[in-house]
């Protein structure tokens, strides 16, 4: 296992600083300058950026033993996320990331190959084990048609800003979702850029293959640990603002997520149920309705229907009804949309899209 300590250099990533080319060492001032600059400024600077060992993990007994053996009396609460080459089913998942408060793992699946991913499979499938990530549903897409993990327990924390700002009444627009880097940027969570994210999407753009590069470089560990490395303390953020109803939404939504593109035959029979309407929960005086998710089948040469010009068609439907319509685009399904939201609010965008093809 390939160890990067904690004082090598700022985020613990061990570097030759004379062997980097001139681009990485600039983008290294930078980020030593910003760190600096955001630790005087957050009120949490100690939590939010200590620094911790980050581990390249090849094969599965170097993962922690609470991870690889979920139990109810060590549940865990960890940062998730994965990287890749077009990320869903079709694509390549090259390394999931795990953030715990001591360390962060970062799972080669390239090297590690499917028996490590196997290993996995019982905590990313556990509901001992809390998986907080932004923006699950290509993640859980890419391990379920790879390598046949049913991703449970997730906390996604798009969803969970999404009803915080419903719980303040501010009002936004159908696609309007927060991006990492935005959440980030929020100062109720953690208030600091993110301006190499920008720097990678540039490397990826001019090379989609960038995550299957062995062995990993020094940018690739670091990137791929700054997804993760923030998440579980906004996880305990997000938990302190949410009401009761927003908990119950957060983990059926989330629930649906994970299967929304792992469309099947048997309809998910092999998932575990959604969670149930919690006893005693009232909204505005009634019990709340459950949430679904229905996949619609488009005929074929009929999505441009659906979408209509620069999107018009699908924007006003979204704009009518309380449900999430989600569209698989270039990554696919091409040919389904997917309705996630209360039953009625569902069979209501389904009327009004069948109408449209």
């Amino acid at each position: 296992m390939h160890v990067l300590g904690k004082n090598q250099t700022v985020w613990g990533v061990l570097v030759s600083w004379r062997s980097l080319h001139p681009i990485r060492r600039t983008f290294l001032c930078r980020l030593t300058r910003r760190v600096s600059r955001e630790r005087s400024q957050h009120p949490d600077h100690a939590a939010l950026l200590s620094l911790v060992p980050i581990y390249i993990v090849t094969h599965a007994s170097q993962l922690p033993k609470d991870f690889l053996v979920p139990s109810p009396r060590r549940q865990l609460v960890i940062g998730f996320d994965c990287e890749g080459v077009d990320l869903c089913r079709n694509g390549s998942l090259c390394i999931m990331q795990l953030a715990f408060p001591d360390a962060i793992y970062l799972v080669d699946a390239i090297q590690g190959g499917e028996k490590l991913m196997k290993a996995c499979k019982p905590a990313l499938e556990s509901s001992y084990i809390t998986k907080v990530i932004h923006d699950c549903k290509r993640d859980s897409e890419a391990l379920y048609f790879q390598f046949g993990i049913k991703l449970h327990n997730v906390v996604d924390s798009q969803i969970a800003y999404s009803l915080i700002e419903d719980q303040h009444g501010r009002r936004r627009s159908p696609d309007d979702y927060i991006s990492f880097v935005g959440l980030l940027a929020d100062p109720r969570y953690c208030g600091i850029s993110y301006l190499e994210k920008k720097e990678v999407r540039i490397l990826l753009k001019q090379d989609p293959k960038f995550w299957t590069y062995r062995p990993l470089t020094e940018l690739m560990v670091r990137a791929a640990a700054d997804d993760v490395r923030f998440l579980p303390y906004i996880y305990y953020k997000m938990m302190e603002e949410l009401n009761d109803y927003s908990l119950w939404k957060l983990a059926v939504r989330g629930a649906l997520y994970c299967r929304c593109f792992c469309v099947n035959d048997n309809e998910y029979a092999d998932w575990s149920s959604l969670p149930n309407i919690p006893e005693n929960l009232m909204v505005n005086g009634k019990v709340p309705e459950n949430e679904i998710l229905s996949v619609l089948e488009i005929p074929q040469g009929k999505m441009g229907c659906v979408i209509g010009k620069k999107g018009a068609s699908i924007l006003s439907i979204k704009q009518s009804c309380k449900a999430e319509i989600l569209i698989g685009g270039a990554k696919g399904p091409s040919d389904k949309v997917f309705i996630i939201g209360p039953v009625k609010e569902v069979r209501k965008a389904e009327a009004i899209l069948r109408g449209r093809i």
